[in-house]
């Protein structure tokens, strides 16, 4: 028998999310916002992140204008390659280049860096994005199918921080992970320049410093170190190991003022322990490097990072003793921020410039010598009045009053703090506290400002806003700094998870409703109509409601929805206004609420209602009727018309599907995990379903009402027979609690979601699972789908709606049972893999030594399933290079004289030519690792084409690359096999020679460049001085170009840009 197929469904978009938080994969990162934009751009665009988007903020407009997203390239030929990437985004960091055009790199959950390109037009005026789907075509469909930069240099580690070098060009990028690597990228070259070793922790923030003479990269981690490490040499130059715990954010900046002062470079810590730290960072001292002692230990006076004091909060501040998560510089330096756990304030200090840093010093030394004069003197006064005794130390009392108190920090720091020299308290002074409405999880100063503010700073807060405040100066009081909220975007997402979802008839308007918030939904634009907080009167007051349930009422212009507290409200949607509200209608909370919708014989519209309070009420939708007003409002209302008493707590209640009234049932789900199935008319019991061993939390019947689906807690499924009630059969899947379950319209396929995160889709007429969708990051509540099954939207507690739409791909059930497995062998080799890492870190611990021999870099690229299958694409390529060379022999000596047709397998190229066309089909980040799968006996081979294509000329740069990092990698059994001896000398003399030439090509191109701008800009100034009369001169003579060319080159007209 032929296998039954069935059309995939793929995510197509996700929306409902201004700032994502951290999950149960993804970690908490400080680098959740960046900005994107020029200099000459007062506020430039706010990037967050968004799940699996980076989503783009106009900050003057509080609008969405850009939507960055990967596209999920599956391998083997399944499904289209166009649906949205499922992994998270933990962080990202932005840059514009010279010529304007930008870049955005990305540091998701698997541990891949994406990096966007941008266009200078999308940085200027951004409006891209900001719809993706699957079945229709939209303006910017090339946009949306851009396919980024992928570097994968952290495994399956995620990348938790992320850092573009701050020159003009970025050429560089660094990126932390969870397993306590740095990696160094060439964006240019679009490879890994190498990784840094030395953390046990997941590294938190990652610092380029550039000081003269310099080239360096200080990073924090969750092993309670900071390192700082020289680039050139590719090593650690100094380890702080002061902080007592974690270090959970570190900055770095030159604070000077002007261009007049010298540099002042401040590194700024902060970890579990709740102190922020200041430390100078100094170039070391070469003179005092070469006086190092017979151990081999530098002096102080050798260390890049000096502390200078701590951050404290004046007096009349309150004070906070939680961990520092996030510390921020503004990018002027003139500004740092300091936020702390579970804090809805930020502290923002302002720095004072080089005058007034040694004004303030000066102060405080002299406060330092008159309070020592005092306590001298006190100390006289005392001992003329009292008696020394034989036992006691002429010197301690002397000892105990000159310590140096004004620093508490310097004697337990293991670090001395001169206190002739510039602290952090001369140069940092507390300004102002930024209060937010919720807790903050990260924030970042707006590069620019308005004329009036000093200062604007944006704010991600843990109820998916985000919120601008701006520090001004105060009118009323003269000098004082305020804080002011200046916007806020707050009505794009809901605050906490989503509880129910759902459609109008029409499919254009979603539903969503979750803790005292209800959303209304443009589907087709993901755009939102209405932000409601519905609230009911009581007691001379208004009390929020937390919506369960919600549908559309017929018309679409009215939105049931019930509530934990038992409230029934109606809701008008163009309005945004509760029209009707059904106070009490349940002494519990209403778990789930169903609509009959009117037939061609009935065309009344009828509402039932499960509760907490075991009952079942049956309500009729009816056009409110009021003799007094003149004007026609038309809301409906709820009549109560029945009651139906359950023995326990209703959680469900559906109605039928079938038009016919004496044949329409109500199903009723109850926490004695039973299904009972009665007669709508009479309300009499048909039927009672056993079989869940927890209670059942949804179930849906056919079209047909031939079957009917359940699903509970005990995460079963279960397909019932209507005709007789039994069961057919009992599918498992689901990893934990089932919440929400469907059919498709006109088919018994179902979709189910679960809290495992999953969504999932069943074919209840052949008992099998067909899809496992994953995306939603933590439970998923809830689901609804369109009338045709075009697409599915779910929402769950991760605050986001997902849309699935079906594609015109095809899905085998084998194929996809092969996946899973191939799925689960890969995890089980990568842990085994993580745990002999383990072991062996362990290992080395234990022993103590030898640890200061281990090597502080290695390669940044791993091993990925791409680099893989490129690396398998290489060797089929040379083994059919060589049996097409042995075809083409064979020809020749059985038929001499005789050309051979071209192999069209091979494209109808040459063995070295295919060779080379494979070659560079490879992506230039995965070549490296591509290479190393070769085994040996495919080098020799690999050389001799590199041999052929470089004495033709051919892409000199790619197979020089290549020849180079094959006898690098192998350079042992290179120089061992002697066969290989006279290949190696002939690739070594082809590379000098071809390097040589090409040189010799580029730079001789840049002089004729060059020569012909010269001359341009001495004919255009002739030709300002004299006059349009002055003989015009001829800039191409003497180029080397053709007559032609150039009679072409010079008749041009010139394009006005």
């Amino acid at each position: 028998t032929m296998e039954h197929t069935y059309l995939r469904y793929e995510c197509a978009d996700s929306f409902g999310l201004a700032t994502s938080s951290a999950s149960s994969r993804a970690p908490q990162s400080n680098a959740i916002l960046s900005f994107l934009g020029s200099s000459r751009q007062k506020l430039p665009t706010l990037l967050t992140t968004s799940g699996s988007y980076v989503v783009g903020w106009n900050t003057k407009t509080c609008q969405q204008v850009l939507k960055l997203a990967h596209r999920e390239t599956l391998t083997g030929g399944v499904g289209t390659g166009r649906a949205l990437n499922s992994d998270e985004i933990v962080c990202l960091d932005a840059t514009v280049l010279e010529e304007g055009s930008g870049k955005v790199a990305t540091g998701w959950v698997d541990g891949v860096i994406r990096i966007f390109d941008l266009t200078p037009e999308e940085v200027q005026r951004p409006k891209h994005g900001l719809i993706h789907s699957l079945i229709f075509d939209h303006e910017d469909e090339d946009f949306v199918q851009r396919e980024p930069l992928a570097l994968n240099g952290h495994g399956d580690s995620p990348v938790r921080t992320l850092c573009f070098e701050p020159t003009q060009s970025s050429s560089r990028l660094a990126s932390g992970g969870s397993d306590g690597s740095v990696v160094l990228w060439d964006i240019v070259a679009e490879t890994g320049i190498f990784r840094l070793l030395g953390h046990r922790g997941g590294i938190t923030d990652i610092n380029f410093l550039r000081i003269p003479g310099m080239d360096a990269l200080i990073t924090s981690s969750l092993d309670g170190l900071v390192k700082v490490w020289d680039l050139e040499a590719q090593c650690c130059t100094q380890t702080i190991a002061s902080h007592r715990g974690e270090v959970l954010s570190a900055t770095c900046q030159n604070i000077r003022a002007s261009t007049d002062e010298d540099d002042r470079w401040r590194l700024v810590t902060g970890g579990s322990d709740g102190q922020v730290r200041v430390w100078s960072v100094e170039k070391k001292h070469v003179d005092s490097m070469e006086q190092d002692d017979e151990e081999g230990r530098n002096s102080e006076k050798d260390n890049v990072c000096r502390l200078i004091g701590q951050l404290a909060l004046p007096e009349n501040v309150a004070k906070s003793s939680q961990k520092v998560m996030t510390i921020r510089y503004h990018p002027s330096g003139r500004y740092v921020g300091v936020l702390r756990a579970d804090s809805k304030n930020i502290d923002v200090y302002m720095i004072r410039n080089m005058t007034e840093t040694n004004k303030k010093r000066r102060r405080r030394l002299k406060r330092r010598q008159e309070k020592a004069k005092k306590v001298e003197f006190n100390i006289g006064e005392s001992n003329k009045r009292r008696k020394r005794g034989l036992l006691d130390d002429p010197e301690e009392s002397d000892d105990d009053n000159q310590q140096d108190d004004d620093d508490p920090m310097s004697m337990n720091q293991g670090s001395f703090v001169d206190p002739d020299s510039i602290k952090a308290s001369d140069e940092f002074e507390w300004i102002t506290a930024v209060r937010c409405s919720h807790k903050v999880r990260g924030f970042g100063f707006v590069p620019g400002r308005e004329k009036s503010e000093l200062v604007r700073i944006v704010c991600a807060l843990s109820t998916n806003a985000l919120e601008m405040h701006k520090i001004v100066r105060g009118k009323e009081h003269q000098g004082a700094i305020l804080a002011e909220n200046a916007a806020s975007i707050d009505m794009y997402g809901h605050p906490t998870g989503i509880r129910a979802v759902s459609l109008s008839s029409d499919d254009a308007l979603a539903c969503t409703v979750s803790k005292n918030c209800t959303k209304i939904w443009n589907v087709q634009s993901r755009s939102l109509i209405q932000s409601l907080s519905p609230s009911v009167n009581s007691n001379k007051s208004k009390s929020s409601c937390y919506g369960l349930c919600t549908t559309f009422l017929p018309g679409n212009e009215h939105v049931l929805i019930g509530t934990r507290e038992g409230h029934l409200l109606i809701l008008d949607v163009s309005s945004g206004e509760v029209v009707f509200v059904e106070e009490n209608a349940h002494d519990g909370a209403v778990w789930s609420v169903d609509i009959k919708r009117p037939s061609a014989s009935d065309s009344s519209v009828s509402i039932v209602t499960g509760s907490a309070d075991k009952a079942v009420k049956f309500w009729s939708v009816e056009e409110e009727d009021d003799e007094d007003d003149e004007q026609l409002t038309n809301n409906p209302i709820l009549v109560h018309q029945r009651t139906l008493q359950m023995a326990d707590d209703v959680v469900a209640v559906r109605y039928s599907n079938t038009l016919d009234q004496s044949k329409r049932l109500v199903f009723v789900a109850s926490l004695d995990s039973t299904i009972k199935v009665f007669f709508d008319d009479s309300l009499k019991l048909f039927l009672s379903l056993y079989g869940h061993k927890l209670p059942v939390l949804a179930f849906d019947a056919s079209d047909d009402d031939m079957l009917l689906a359940s699903g509970g807690a005990d995460k079963t499924v279960k397909i019932w027979g209507l005709d007789f009630g039994d069961t057919h059969r009992t599918l498992h899947g689901h990893k934990d609690s089932i919440t929400d379950l469907r059919f498709v319209k006109r088919t018994h396929n179902f979709f189910t979601t679960s809290k495992d995160g999953t969504l999932r889709f069943w074919d209840a007429d052949r008992f099998q699972q067909i899809l496992v969708l994953e995306g939603h990051t933590a439970e998923t509540n809830c689901l609804c789908i369109n009338k045709t099954g075009a697409f599915v939207l779910s929402g769950g507690m991760d605050r986001q709606i997902r849309v699935w739409e079906r594609t015109k791909d095809i899905v085998f059930l084998e194929e996809e049972r092969e996946r899973e497995l191939e799925k689960v062998f890969d995890n089980v080799g990568r842990n085994q893999a993580e745990t002999a890492d383990i072991l062996n870190s362990k290992g080395d611990d234990e022993d103590g030594e030898g640890n200061d021999d281990e090597p502080q870099t290695e390669s940044a690229i791993r091993k990925s399933i791409t680099s893989v299958s490129a690396g398998d694409r290489v060797m089929e390529t040379l083994e059919q290079a060589d049996q097409e060379l042995k075809e083409i022999n064979l020809f020749r000596k059985n038929n001499p004289g005789k050309s051979r047709p071209p192999n069209m397998l091979m494209l109808g190229l040459e063995p070295a030519q295919y060779v080379l066309w494979v070659l560079k089909t490879v992506k230039n980040v995965e070549l490296e690792q591509s290479i190393l799968m070769l085994p040996m006996r495919h080098v020799g081979r690999m050389l001799y084409y590199l041999i052929i294509l470089l004495r033709s000329g051919h892409s000199v740069e790619l197979c020089s690359r290549v020849g180079v990092f094959i006898v690098k990698i192998h350079q042992n059994q290179v120089v061992a096999t002697p066969s290989l001896e006279t290949p190696l000398r002939e690739l070594v003399r082809l590379i000098q020679l071809r390097l040589r030439q090409a040189r010799d090509d580029v730079v001789g191109y840049n002089l004729a460049a060059l020569r012909l701008l010269a001359k341009t800009a001495a004919c255009q100034k002739q030709l300002n001085q004299f006059g349009p009369s002055h003989e015009s001169q001829d800039v191409w003579a003497g180029m080397g170009l053709g007559s032609d060319l150039a009679a072409a080159v010079r008749g041009r007209p010139n394009k006005k840009r």
